[in-house]
């Protein structure tokens, strides 16, 4: 019976090259001379520290394009709040591996919703979808790569 997974994962030594790529601009660029700002990773979160709020903006942005760069999807990045400590502030920015709970419960509502001949099942942090049909298994990847749910989703594991 063929069959698929649906998984949201981040390369980590694809983030580790990024974020040592974002390190390496943050110390040449002009705008950050004589400034302490740095990027570090440390349990799937990113700490971005500077001098002010601005910088750390700026900081964001050069991580979002060496990000991009490295082919990894910017909609996994869930900001935190910024944190002023007095010349010093700091943001956490997380980074989502696996599907939550909730938004797997979700897809396999959407999934049946669309009455296709597949079957939905929740393992863990990803979902497995089932059908008798490929067709119908590529019609249900194309209907989620058209849904917006605000992570990004790869489709691995594809068996027939």
């Amino acid at each position: 019976m063929p069959s698929f997974d649906i998984v949201s994962e981040v390369d980590i030594h694809e983030l580790n090259n990024a974020i040592d790529q974002s390190n390496r601009e943050v110390g040449t660029r002009f705008d950050f001379k004589g400034v302490d700002a740095s990027f570090t990773l440390a349990d799937s979160t990113i700490t971005l520290t500077a001098e002010v709020d601005f910088q750390l903006r700026q900081m964001l942005d050069i991580l979002k394009n060496k990000l991009l760069k490295r082919s990894i999807d910017v909609a996994c990045l869930d900001e935190g709040e910024l944190v002023m400590t007095g010349q010093q502030a700091s943001m956490p920015v997380k980074v989502q591996q696996g599907i939550e709970s909730d938004l797997a419960r979700k897809i396999v509502k959407m999934v049946k919703e669309t009455k296709m001949k597949v079957q939905t099942a929740i393992q863990g942090d990803k979902l497995r979808v089932t059908g008798k049909k490929r067709d119908d298994l590529q019609k249900a990847m194309a209907m989620l790569k058209d849904a917006n749910l605000g992570i990004p989703l790869q489709y691995n594991n594809f068996r027939d």
